[in-house]
Formats: C-alpha cells, structure tokens, sequence
C-alpha cells in the first residue's frame, strides 16, 4: 500500500500509488514522507540541490527551485520550468509493416475506394451566419423520427462553428479553415454532405466545391441564393428524404485495417497518463501501423520538451526540420500573445500531479509507441504518408481532434486521468481511463480502464492489445461510450489563427 512507481533507475522522484500521510515509510525505499503526499504526485527519492534536474522517464522534467529533501512532495512549491539544451539525432530508418499480417474490421467500403468507419450524413456550415439554419435542418430530421425506417444510417451531424468570415481570405487562418472543412466533407464516413453558406461570406461555397467533380454525394447551397431561412430547410429536407435509400444501401465488408487512421489524444491529464494510458495506446498504435495502418499524434505545445524524442525517430532530415519549424512558429506565436511555451500544464493536470510543460510532454509522446515518424502535417492537411504521423496543432482536444479528422483520421483514441468527456462525429471516440479510481467513477463515460497497469494487474503490452482490439471492434460498428452517451455533434472547433477583422 506505500509503494512508489519509480520508473527508471535513474529517476529521483516516484509517484505515489495512494494518499499518503506525512511519517509514512515508504516500501522498497529507505525514506519516509515528510509532508502528505497526493494520489499521483511526486515523491523526492533522494536529497535535491537547488538549481539540480528533476528526472522522471529518465529525463528532465523541471530544476528544484529550493533544495528537496528525500521523501518530500515534489510539485510546484520547489519544482520550476527553465529551458535547457536536448540532445537528438534523426536515425533515417525506415517503417517495416508485416506484409502476412492479415487483420480485418467491418468497415464500409466507398465508390472512390475510401473505407468508413460510420455512415452518417452531414450538414455543413461554411460560416456562423448559416449555423442556425444548419442545426434546424438536423433538429427536424431527428424529431421526425424518419432515420428510425433506414437503420444503416449512423445518424444526422450539424458541423458548426463560430467562424468562416471577418478574416483576409488568402490569410494562413483561412488555408486551415479550407483544410478543415474540405476534411469534413470529404470524409469517408459521411455517406452524404450537404454544405451550406449564407452567401456574403469570405469562405464562400466556391472555396470548396472543387470536390463536386469528384463526388456526386456533396452539395453546396446558400441561404441567399434559395430565398432565405424556410426556404432552404424546406430544400434540404426535400432532398435527405430523397437521399435516404441510397444513404441506407450499404453493408459492411471485411477491410484491412491498413485503412484505419488512429487519432491519438489525451485530456484532463493526470501524474499516471505517462505511465499507463499513454504507453499502452503507444503499444497499440504500433500494432496498427506494423499492419500498414496509420497513426497521427498532435499537439503541438504538448510535445514541447519531448520533441528531441519524436525527432530521434524521424525517417530523415526534412520531416525533422519539418518538426523543428512548426515548434519555432509556436514559439514566435506564443510570444507576440503575451504567452510562454510554459504556460501548461492546466489547473486540472497540476491536481491530478503534473508539474511542468516538460513532464506533461513526455507523458504525452508516449501515445505515439515507438514506430518511425514519416511525415509532420500542418494542422488539417490530408494525410499522405502511410505509418506514423504528427499533424500541428493546439493543445485543446476539441480543435486538435477537428484537425486530426481533417486530416483522415476515422478512429479516435482518448486518454484521460481527470475525466473528459468527448466524442467527435463522425468518427467514434474511445475513453481510456489512466487510473482505477476515476474509471470506478465515471465508469459510463470510459471504454478501458488502464490503471490496471499501476495495479500490477495488467502489463502495458496486455492493455495496449486490448485497446487494438477495440479499436478494430469500433470500427467495425460497435458504438462507444461517448456514442451511447450522445457525444460528437458539439465538438467541431476548427483553429482560428490571425486578425478578426
């Protein structure tokens, strides 16, 4: 019961399994408490000098600010952030993918060759001013009760927001704006999008109807053009009852889960996400991508004070300076904000026992396991290299998943040490608690319970095969927690980069 999680021999800090009282002794450890210790914070393991790293993950995590004495509380009383050098070295290797490994899902197999994971239609606004109309057009499908005859049909999604005009129209907020919008509606898992502007707007429908030459299944309106409000709900509407057989006609077919793209994410992150959640979604995000599959981990500020680690496995020199330049721009950004890099962890994390930037980041690399990194994508661009990718992005979850399902992603892997709650139509979210006593709690909401792991229950290499496997199953068509629970329709949150004019 007064153990410690000491995850490298050269580690002078542990994490604490329980609350633990001042004068505790400390199992397995010479020491004892000298103050009360928090579930999942940090213990001083030997005596700390002012000035000298703190090392978990055998990395630097942040500098004593004060001297720490052996069995003391590690938080951020005398633990502080400064910058320091990391060493790395791209290694350019290459991904080997298992050519015999024959792993299927049910998945839905589209005209264009694209696979799908669900089979929803959408109702896409280009603009805040057609987000009323949008979401009136799907409240009157629901309340019709009509998709109740066409049971293949996942559901009606209004994809709104709160931007699409007061912006420079060749301006780098509205390229991820187009990016994230042509992501959407060209999504596999919507069987049927129908775009809708207001008609005076900078992101006007002709922005993206380049993909009408491409799919049939896309159609663009605008509230002016149809003669206001009723009218086009009323055409809407006509035009989904028309489509629904066509939308119903489909069946799931045995596919190779190389058409899967796993968005790995983490939120309301706590002092275990790095040692259980994180790694066991590496093991199967690995697994995947050994089978042809694809992985894109994001979060740009989160990954700051771990880059050297994601640059250590880049296949060659550009995709490391590809990395090196979006950190730079993050950098320069944060800094005409009034902000710092070092502005995170959130008041939530820092209770759950994170620190610092540095500890938080890597914990969260660790959901990227250990394959090759191929490619660095700017936030919302279409993925193109097979394998592991990273894509640029905030570390808000809602607007760093809206990039990842941009990008191509069609399953989402969620971890969580606090508690979030989340969902992302059109594509399924999965929950995986990092801890025992939070999945016990909010047992609804989460798929996996990882905490196994500290437990000694369970290896990180047994639950990360159990999430592979549900990732297949999820994509297959069992519904998670978060679908169950009706997540998915309020989290679209595109990045909004530059001047509001």
């Amino acid at each position: 019961m007064n153990s410690l999680i000491v995850l490298n021999k050269n580690d002078n800090v542990g994490v604490s399994q329980f609350i633990m009282p001042e004068k505790t002794k400390i199992n397995d450890q010479d020491i004892s408490t000298i103050d009360p210790i928090p579930f999942g914070h940090k213990v001083c393991l030997k005596p700390i000098k002012k000035g000298d790293p703190i090392i978990k993950y055998d990395q630097i995590i942040g500098f004593a600010s004060k001297n720490i004495s052996a069995g003391e509380h590690v938080h951020t009383h005398n633990l502080e952030f400064k910058e320091f050098e990391r060493a790395f070295k791209v290694n350019n290797k290459k991904t080997i993918v298992d050519e015999n490994a024959d792993t299927f899902f049910n998945g839905i197999l589209r005209e264009n060759g694209q696979v799908a994971t669900r089979n929803y239609i959408g109702i896409v606004s280009t603009v805040n001013c057609s987000a009323t109309v949008t979401k009136m057009i799907v409240e009157k499908i629901k309340y019709s009760n009509i998709l109740n005859d066409y049971p293949n049909i996942d559901g009606i999604v209004p994809i709104t927001h709160s931007t699409g005009c007061g912006m420079n129209t060749v301006s780098e907020g509205m390229q991820m704006f187009q990016r994230t919008i042509d992501g959407f509606k060209n999504h596999p898992n919507f069987s049927h999008v129908f775009v809708i502007g207001l008609g005076c707007e900078c992101a006007q429908v002709s922005l993206f109807d380049e993909s009408v030459k491409k799919h049939n299944r896309i159609h663009f309106l605008t509230i002016q053009d149809e003669g206001g409000t009723k009218k086009i709900v009323d055409k809407v509407l006509s035009q989904i009852k028309n489509l629904l057989s066509e939308a119903n006609d489909i069946k799931r077919t045995p596919e190779s889960v190389s058409h899967l793209t796993l968005a790995l994410q983490c939120g309301g992150s706590d002092g275990y996400s790095g040692i259980t959640a994180n790694p066991a979604l590496g093991v199967a995000a690995d697994m995947l991508v050994k089978k042809g599959g694809s992985s894109i981990l994001s979060e740009t500020p989160e990954i700051y004070g771990a880059e050297h680690l994601l640059i250590n496995r880049a296949n060659c020199q550009e995709t490391a300076d590809k990395l090196m330049k979006r950190l730079e721009w993050w950098k320069h950004y944060t800094s005409i904000n009034n902000s710092t890099m070092d502005n995170n962890p959130a008041p939530g994390n820092k209770r759950g026992g994170l620190t610092t930037i540095l500890e938080k980041s890597l914990g969260a690399v660790a959901k990227g396991g250990k394959s090759i990194l191929e490619d660095v994508l700017e936030y919302a661009e279409p993925l193109k290299n097979k394998g592991f990718n990273f894509m640029d992005s905030p570390g808000y979850d809602p607007v760093s998943v809206t990039g990842q399902v941009a990008s191509g992603a069609n399953v989402i892997c969620f971890t969580t040490g606090r508690g979030s709650c989340f969902g992302c139509k059109p594509v399924p979210s999965l929950k995986l608690s990092t801890n025992s006593a939070m999945y016990e709690k909010m047992e609804e909401d989460m798929d996996i319970n990882c905490g196994t792991i500290a437990e000694g229950k369970e290896d990180i290499e047994e639950v990360g095969s159990k999430i592979f496997d549900l990732v297949v199953n999820t994509a297959s068509g069992n519904k998670s927690k978060s679908e169950i629970n009706g997540y998915g329709d309020e989290e679209f949150n595109p990045w909004q980069v530059g001047v509001v004019m």
